[in-house]
């Protein structure tokens, strides 16, 4: 190879490395917004446009119908970071008695799910639905990997779930209509995890338990005054 071709080669070598440093050259990050006194946080998108696949009449729920802010959680009984969320979510109801409300919305993706959904619809006709709840959450480590899910089973019934009865009603078309539904909204609003959470129909974005409550606190009456 002659000194011409040489150079041409080592010319071409230069160009693309200072083509490949420009065109990948990281870019500056944004400082991130925080929510300051008198402005909104970023913690949640705008409000859905599809608002009745949010709340149907048939779902389970905590707190007073007429609540200013309404707390709307796809719930799946088998994930381990719903079960976490539950006693964060029970505090934000006991700290703003009266103004908030809670909706569960069954989002079946683990194993055992719809099982453990069927007994706490057949709970929820036995009026022991909260401590059916609290009881299958508690154990769920000792039943999440289990398909019969029988510690769920069993932790139902310490909390008074008459179990003949609950057998013979969790296979009823009410409670498979309700399932169906809520799965259907699943796919309609495009849930892709749980818990999910919507306040006020604004979905969270940032997950953990301060975003959660921030989200909650800026929808209460006084907060937008």
């Amino acid at each position: 190879m002659n000194r011409r071709a040489i150079f041409v080669v080592v010319c071409l070598v230069l160009i693309a490395a200072f083509s490949a440093a420009v065109l990948f050259k990281p870019q500056p990050q944004q400082p991130q917004k925080t929510a300051t006194t008198g402005e909104k946080s970023v913690a949640a998108a705008e409000p859905i446009a599809n608002q009745q696949a949010l709340v149907r009449f048939h779902s389970p729920t905590f707190g007073p119908a007429d609540a200013p802010v309404i707390i709307v959680e796809f719930f799946d009984p088998s994930c381990e970071a719903c079960r976490a969320f539950y006693p964060i979510v029970k505090q934000i109801l006991a700290e703003y008695p009266g103004q908030v409300r809670l909706v569960l919305r069954y989002t079946m993706f683990h194993q055992g799910s719809e099982e453990v959904s069927r007994i706490l619809e057949a709970a929820r006709l036995q009026d022991v639905y909260e401590p059916v709840l609290e009881a299958v959450l508690e154990v769920q480590p000792a039943w999440h990997d289990d398909p019969k899910v029988a510690k769920a089973w069993g932790a139902a019934e310490a909390a008074g779930l008459d179990l003949s009865q609950a057998r013979e009603d969790m296979q009823s078309e009410r409670i498979s209509a309700i399932l169906d539904q809520d799965m259907q909204d699943v796919k309609t609003i495009g849930v892709r995890g749980t818990p999910t959470f919507f306040v006020n129909g604004r979905q969270l974005t940032e997950f953990g338990p301060k975003p959660l409550l921030r989200l909650v606190q800026e929808s209460l009456p006084d907060a937008q005054k």
